[in-house]
């Protein structure tokens, strides 16, 4: 008897703590039979609810508190998944659903159901214990985290088209340069065509009458006086034809439109040499030699060879001078290098003479790429690709 007073005593002591902790909680927990009706409810769920505790004993928790769903659509009994869960003797928990209050407004649960055995040792499912929390805060920083989340989306979307408008306006407006660019090369070729054209027609047909007549004027003065005095008109005149020949050849080498480009890059040099005084070395290979690459390429590369030599002799400071044209390939490669002082290449040229040799390469669709230190000299390099078969 007094053992039964004492296991007694003992069950009502732990039954106590037990409620004690389901009140303490801040989540709402209720337990039900088989058949769904409700056997204990915390306070905590009966206030969450709307009721009082003696008020959900009892009752049948489906149609209750979890009848519908959140558009208000019924929620037939065998798709509630808090019964079939215990039912198939499984815990289930779910965040995406409602339950209902007494005044009939819905809030957004997040609950968990594991079913109650029989004995301690797996017996049958007699019921569920069901642990719920309301989680419309949650459910409102999410909205308003996905709501931002989207607008960030919306204005990266957004600034995303801006940009690659103004990438194309920008791709656009370069495509626009290089062909006005080309264009400006081409008309600025054909005006030098035609002046060098002209000078040599009338200025150095001129000239050249002009030595003519005072060679023979020459002999027929008697005086040495006079013949020194036309001897010095003789030099000047000579001097006159030699710049003329010099603008000749700046203007438009016919060289270059009789014998094509590698003749007239050697004669270039073979000028330069003469002028500078500085070591020139021409090396290109026979094969190459044979190459014609089209008027408008021939002209851009010997423009560009202008271009660099201009260069060293302003520069540079160099002792000597080297052009080398070699095949990689089916690709053309013309160097041109100098043993002078060299410099810091910039990553993107800014003067108007390396420009105009990047445009001139680009417009051809090459590449031109300056290789350069400070007291070791300068190389350019221009490569065209597919040149060769």
């Amino acid at each position: 008897m007094f053992a039964d007073l004492h296991q007694l005593s003992h069950h009502h002591a732990w039954r106590r703590q037990l409620e004690m902790l389901l009140e303490s909680t801040g989540e709402g927990i209720y337990g039900i039979d088989l058949r769904g009706r409700c056997i204990f409810i915390n306070g905590a769920g009966a206030e969450m609810l709307g009721y009082t505790p003696d008020e959900v004993l009892g009752r049948n928790m489906h149609y209750l508190i979890h009848h519908s769903h959140a558009d208000s659509a019924l929620m037939p009994v065998h798709d509630c998944r808090i019964f079939r869960a215990f039912q198939e003797g499984q815990g289930v928990r779910v965040d995406n659903e409602v339950l209902w209050r007494r005044d009939g407004s819905a809030f957004p649960a997040e609950y968990a159901s594991y079913p109650i055995r029989d004995g301690e040792h797996g017996g049958d499912v007699v019921g569920a214990v069901v642990t719920f929390s309301d989680i419309s805060e949650r459910k409102r920083t999410e909205a308003a985290l996905q709501a931002a989340h989207d607008e960030l989306e919306r204005r990266v979307a957004a600034r995303t088209a801006e940009l690659q408008a103004a990438s194309e306006e920008l791709r656009a407006s370069h495509a626009a340069l290089q062909r006005l660019s080309a264009h400006s090369n081409a008309v600025r070729e054909e005006e030098r065509r035609h002046i060098a054209r002209d000078i040599h027609d009338e200025l150095g047909a001129s000239l050249t009458a002009l030595q003519l007549e005072m060679n023979w004027l020459r002999r027929q003065l008697p005086a040495p006086a006079l013949q020194t005095k036309l001897d010095d008109m003789l030099e000047i005149a000579g001097n006159a034809m030699g710049a003329v020949r010099r603008i000749l050849t700046d203007l438009r080498p016919g060289v270059l439109d009789h014998l094509g480009l590698w003749a007239a890059l050697e004669a270039l040099l073979t000028e330069f040499q003469q002028r500078t005084g500085l070591v020139c070395h021409y090396d290109c290979a026979p094969h190459i030699e044979q190459c014609r690459l089209g008027r408008e390429a021939e002209i851009a590369l010997y423009r560009i060879a202008q271009e660099v030599l201009t260069n060293v002799s302003r520069h540079a400071q160099a002792n000597a001078v080297r052009l080398h044209a070699s095949a990689i390939g089916r690709d053309l490669l013309l160097e041109i290098s100098d043993d002078g002082r060299g410099m810091i290449a910039p990553a993107q040229p800014t003067s108007f003479g390396l420009l105009g040799m990047q445009e001139r390469a680009r417009a051809l669709g090459g590449e031109l790429e300056i290789d350069s230190t400070q007291g070791a000299g300068t190389t350019v390099r221009v490569t065209l690709k597919g040149v060769f078969a």
